[in-house]
């Protein structure tokens, strides 16, 4: 009788049981939960870096379309499964400076002529339309594109560092297209090509 008795003082009740594994499950999920959202979260960050890159606008080479201080967002697999197309604000690797990129305007393709003079583009003899530029180029030349390479400008001609003095941008060389500015929130804008560049007929 006297074992009886103190069996049931030292044991726990099903009830207490219960309540005993319930925290060490409930502890256990909310670890496991936690991982989980963590282990996400990270893959979300990684694909998202894989696809896109955020580019801060750093001089005044593509004014007036884009400022300094303005963050762009830049489509990376692009040009993966497609190539430029005249008018795509493109970034790349800087000639010879892998460390460092620059923020452009396709303005010739791959095999094109292109040519500037009187402060009109031409393309392959096409003048090119461009409200865009902060002014007409003070320059003039005339340059015929190597295969899978590409001849860009700023849009603000006559301040900006490109194809005009140093030549092309080979295609491995690119990083992406920008796609929006979405920072500061009063800029916020699409960047679009196929709107702004148009050859006179």
């Amino acid at each position: 009788m006297l074992d009886d008795i103190n069996t049931e003082q030292i044991s726990a009740t099903p009830t207490q049981r219960s309540e005993s594994k319930s925290k060490r499950s409930g502890c256990f999920g909310f670890l496991i939960d936690a991982v989980e959202t963590i282990l996400l979260a990270l893959v979300l960050f990684l694909a998202i870096n894989a696809l896109s890159a955020r580019v801060r606008v750093e001089n005044v080479s593509m004014q007036p379309t884009l400022k300094p201080g303005e963050f762009l967002l830049v489509n990376r697999v692009a040009y993966k499964f497609g190539k430029p197309s005249i008018g795509d604000i493109i970034v790349f690797h800087a000639p010879g400076a892998n460390d460092m990129d620059y923020i452009k305007r396709v303005i010739g393709l791959p095999g094109d002529q292109v040519r500037i003079s009187d402060g009109i583009v031409y393309v392959n003899n096409q003048p090119l339309y461009e409200p865009y530029i902060a002014e007409a180029p003070r320059y003039s030349g005339t340059w015929d594109i190597p295969p899978n390479e590409y001849f860009v400008l700023g849009d603000n001609r006559n301040n900006s560092s490109d194809s005009h003095m140093w030549g092309f941008v080979p295609h491995n060389d690119i990083v992406g297209r920008a796609l929006l500015i979405y920072w500061p929130l009063s800029e916020a804008a699409i960047l679009r090509s196929s709107d702004i560049v148009m050859a006179f007929q």
